[in-house]
């Protein structure tokens, strides 16, 4: 299916500069507030499996200077590609380490931090970003996240992550200010986890331990 074929079948924002503006800011002010859920007002119909959430900050994010990698799912049938490619100019690597935005379709399918480009400390936007689709994602655990932008701490469910990604986490922390960022999108909502958050597990106290 061509390009142009891929658009029609699924076009972008209604309105695309309103639309683009109000994504942009619903996605800086997640990662201002980390782990609260920010309205995403905008949003469109991208081709499956990608969801319309995830779709929405990737055009308002991704532009011709924006190396994309998007997970094998999204790769099978060319169709997200080619939506991607049309709306936004970017070009698709094949490797994680090449891009800018690394897209999953779901939690299990996010790259290795330790493969992404870091930036460095002279350049630390010169990093990747991870969008993981966390449409219907499930709690993996009780997580309790400090750092800039949360008052005291914040509790979270890590719902759009894996065990395997918090337990990386920490050594994103520590490359500071390098590292990567993470974006989840779904359910009418994107949250952010910058770099500089911290996410430690909660541990419950029995009636006995607290005694």
């Amino acid at each position: 299916m061509s390009i142009a074929t891929t658009a029609i079948r699924n076009p972008g924002f209604v309105s695309p500069a309103h639309d683009a503006q109000r994504v942009f800011r619903a996605t800086l002010e997640a990662l201002a507030r980390p782990t609260t859920g920010q309205p995403l007002l905008a949003r469109v119909t991208p081709p499956a499996p990608l969801g319309p959430e995830a779709g929405a900050v990737v055009l308002a994010l991704c532009d011709e200077q924006t190396p994309v990698w998007l997970d094998a799912a999204l790769r099978k049938s060319g169709e997200v590609a080619s939506w991607i490619r049309f709306h936004t100019g970017s070009r698709i690597v094949d490797a994680p380490g090449d891009a800018l935005f690394c897209v999953a379709s779901c939690p299990s399918a996010m790259p290795a931090l330790d493969a992404l480009k870091t930036g460095s400390d002279e350049e630390p936007h010169l990093s990747a970003t991870v969008l993981v689709d966390a449409t219907a994602a499930k709690p993996v655990g009780a997580f309790l996240a400090t750092g800039p932008g949360i008052r005291g701490s914040a509790e979270w469910d890590g719902a759009g992550c894996t065990r395997a990604f918090l337990d990386a986490w920490a050594a994103n922390n520590a490359m500071f200010p390098r590292g990567v960022d993470l974006l989840l999108a779904g359910e009418g909502v994107v949250r952010g986890i910058p770099r500089t958050t911290v996410l430690t597990e909660k541990t419950v106290l029995t009636e006995k331990e607290g005694a």
